[in-house]
């Protein structure tokens, strides 16, 4: 039988929300949404019903996002409560005026944490070439593992599904492909809880019809100058000429949008790999400037830093682009980053480039995040002639603008 390259990208439905409803199962079936701050909404919920296993805690008992009042965001949110048109990364504010009977629940990061190492052990030992991707998702290479050629994958989908299930009580939803990139859309095909296989000669009727955001790397920017230029489906771009993409989106980007869309990905699932960046940001609780609010914002600002490098040094990584990122009170990002001579994970370094960064944006606005990022890293223990390492730096004194 001829060997064909299969690989799996495999997702989590709703994690966050699924791992709160193992703690409350009566809770199956209805919108919630998990966000709002790392805050323990529900202890005052089990401090009330402490006669009663957390299980049969009546539903009726939890907090509603209409009686929400933050400036926090959703993490995930349950099938039911997708329906209204809920979503990740949308304010809770927001999203109560789409669901406003939607139980709410804070984030467990240590409960989380906990299943996202469970199932990700529970794949590699049935197939052991993962890539991770984050806290609940994973590239599976499916080309050599026995079983993995059957019906496309779909049968080694079901074994991994049917695992993870029985170790965790967790549904995924995983799609099987010639590549990464076909892949991961594959995967939304059927969530919750569903497999799909595609194959190269697919690409015309199963991705092409596709909106162009279902492709990994083509952002909001790109988007709308897609649309500008009429093209709006995947299919729509590989009707383009190469050149013509090259022309419009430059050599590399136009190329590789080109490639995506006829749906070529010769990338490996990568086993190990080294952070690209590190970042520290924080969400104010409310509104912050940068004149009135100089003192506040400068010991958050300083408190980042060290907390960056504190990172840094803990995971023996140093970095030589060090960045800033704000959001505005318009929910506007702007970022700002600086290239140093020397790799640096010290905080006094960090603080003062970073200081350097933010004189070249926008403080006559209020801020509602705050970030530093330490960019462009190496191993801290690597040769000293593959890098210098900056000796700290002086307190950052007039270049402090908060």
């Amino acid at each position: 039988m001829t060997v064909q390259r299969r690989i799996a990208h495999l997702d989590m439905d709703a994690f966050f929300a699924s791992v709160e409803l193992l703690r409350y199962p009566q809770l199956k079936g209805l919108p919630v949404v998990i966000g709002g701050g790392r805050r323990r909404v529900d202890e005052i919920v089990r401090q009330r019903h402490a006669d009663l296993p957390l299980s049969e805690i009546p539903a009726s008992a939890f907090p509603l996002l209409k009686d929400y009042a933050g400036r926090g965001v959703i993490t995930t949110a349950t099938y039911p409560a997708r329906q209204f048109g809920v979503g990740s990364a949308m304010g809770m504010m927001k999203a109560a005026k789409l669901c406003p009977h939607a139980i709410v629940l804070p984030v467990d990061f240590e409960e989380v944490r906990k299943y996202s190492r469970l199932f990700k052990n529970t794949i590699t030992e049935i197939a052991p070439v993962v890539e991770d991707r984050g806290v609940d998702e994973v590239y599976i290479d499916f080309t050599d593992v026995p079983g993995g050629q059957r019906e496309g994958g779909r049968a080694l989908a079901r074994l991994i599904q049917r695992a993870i299930f029985d170790r965790t009580g967790l549904t995924c939803s995983i799609g099987v492909a010639p590549n990464k990139l076909i892949a991961k859309m594959a995967s939304e095909f059927n969530k919750p809880n569903g497999i799909s296989v595609v194959w190269q000669e697919d690409v015309q009727t199963k991705i092409w019809p596709l909106p162009v955001r279902k492709i990994n790397g083509i952002g909001p920017k790109a988007e709308m100058k897609l649309a500008r230029l009429h093209l709006h489906t995947i299919g729509d771009i590989a009707a383009q000429e190469r050149e013509w993409l090259i022309d419009n989106f430059g050599k590399s980007y136009g190329a590789w949008m080109h490639d995506a869309a006829w749906g070529r990905d010769d990338r490996p699932v990568v086993t190990e790999s080294e952070p690209v960046s590190m970042s520290r940001e924080t969400t104010f609780d409310r509104d912050l400037h940068a004149v009135r609010d100089k003192a506040e914002l400068g010991a958050i600002f300083t408190d980042l830093c060290v907390k960056l490098a504190g990172d840094l040094q803990r995971k023996g990584y140093v970095g030589k682009t060090i960045g800033i990122k704000l959001r505005y009170d318009d929910f506007q990002i702007a970022t700002r980053d600086q290239t140093i001579e020397e790799f640096t994970a010290d905080g006094k370094t960090i603080r003062q480039v970073a200081g350097q960064c933010l004189k070249r944006v926008d403080l006559g606005r209020r801020l509602r995040l705050l970030g530093v990022r330490v960019g462009k890293l190496a191993k801290a223990d690597a040769p000293r002639q593959a890098h210098r390492i900056a000796e700290p730096a002086p307190q950052p004194g007039t270049l402090d603008l908060f």
